[in-house]
């Protein structure tokens, strides 16, 4: 049996030598791909190119390692590249350890710099700058709705939506206690309204307090006797906190979507998603002469959220997210049409339809 098991542990060995040539190959030629993007103006990071990638990858595999493994070791490669090419900067809405942190490395990977902020508005302002090449926002939750500061900042801001992430959010309990010692429970309102039902059930004695982060309820766990948390599986990790139930949200379908901000939004994958803004005339059936011009080229409209304009008085914008990229030839017809029945038409960015 152990002249077996060394026969195998021999073979790894080989496979890891070829594997950790193969990746210092591959890496070189990604070096000289960015050397040319570089010289050329082009953005770095390619989100079409990413897509088409990863797709590559789940298709060509064959088991036994699933999809979501494959996906998630291809992050970290290309993660990995991406900090060689050009030490990128990525801004998120912080502080670290909350959902939009988990989103951010779910997207890039754990190898570039990321600068948590304290508000939407430092997100944009940082890329706008150019202090930060990229930015993660959240856009909407499946349970609480639209996230309303990142739509209006779109109003004034010309920076295009170049990716999306969606996360599946999980609240977890954890503590540095065990679990018959708790007596005080730390969160953010919209965690603890999230887990009402199993808190009533299984915690109805421990008294609820709210904070500022989901964050700083782990900093209080961790420092704090008899004290828990509801937080992301990240905050246990950083603030060194046992999970003691995971998942306790009431619903499972509690998923948050974030969106990547860039200067430039990406080229044509065959699986896009289109967001744009506008702006109706004060006329009867305006709205509807405006959205059915997405019927018209049989475009499915996916999402329509509307915001005051701040402007003026019972004005409002719309913000519209369609199937499809805008250099698509049916995109293009139906926002030629839509640009007729509005006021105008700002595209905010097309980008891969994809959950990563």
């Amino acid at each position: 049996m152990k002249d077996k098991l060394q026969q195998l542990r021999d073979k790894i060995d080989e496979i890891d030598e070829k594997l950790v040539r193969v990746l210092n190959e591959r890496t070189k030629l990604v070096l000289e791909i960015g050397k040319i993007k570089h010289e050329s103006g082009e953005e770095i990071y390619a989100p079409d190119r990413e897509d088409a990638v990863l797709r590559r990858i789940v298709e060509k595999g064959s088991g036994p390692l699933p999809a979501d493994s494959l996906r998630a070791i291809y992050r970290e490669v290309m993660s990995a590249s991406l900090a060689l090419e050009k030490p990128l900067v990525i801004a998120f809405l912080g502080p670290e350890a909350t959902y939009s942190h988990m989103a951010v490395i779910k997207k890039f990977g754990s190898a570039l710099k990321y600068e948590p902020l304290p508000s939407i508005t430092d997100v944009f302002g940082e890329v706008s700058k150019g202090r930060a090449d990229y930015g993660v926002v959240p856009i909407e939750n499946s349970t609480e709705g639209a996230v309303t500061h990142t739509y209006d900042m779109f109003v004034d801001s010309e920076l295009k939506i170049c990716a999306q992430i969606v996360l599946a959010i999980r609240h977890n309990l954890m503590a540095a206690c065990p679990r018959d010692q708790i007596q005080k429970l730390y969160s953010i309102p919209q965690v603890l309204a999230q887990c009402r039902l199993w808190l009533q059930t299984n915690m109805p004695h421990v008294e609820l307090i709210e904070t500022s982060s989901s964050t700083r309820a782990a900093q209080i766990a961790k420092d704090e006797p008899n004290a828990a948390a509801l937080a992301s599986a990240l905050a246990a990790e950083i603030y060194g906190l046992t999970i003691l139930e995971p998942n306790i949200q009431d619903s499972s379908e509690n998923v948050t979507r974030f969106l990547v901000i860039g200067r430039k939004y990406p080229s044509r994958t065959g699986n896009d998603k289109t967001s744009m803004m506008f702006c109706v005339q004060d006329r009867v059936g305006a709205l509807h002469d405006s959205i059915a011009s997405f019927k018209k080229f049989k475009i499915n409209m996916t999402k329509i959220e509307s915001r005051p304009s701040r402007k003026k008085a019972w004005e409002y914008y719309f913000f519209v997210d369609v199937l499809g990229h805008c250099e698509d030839t049916r995109v293009k017809k139906a926002l030629a049409e839509l640009a007729k029945h509005t006021m105008f038409v700002k595209i905010l960015g097309s980008y891969p339809n994809v959950n990563g």
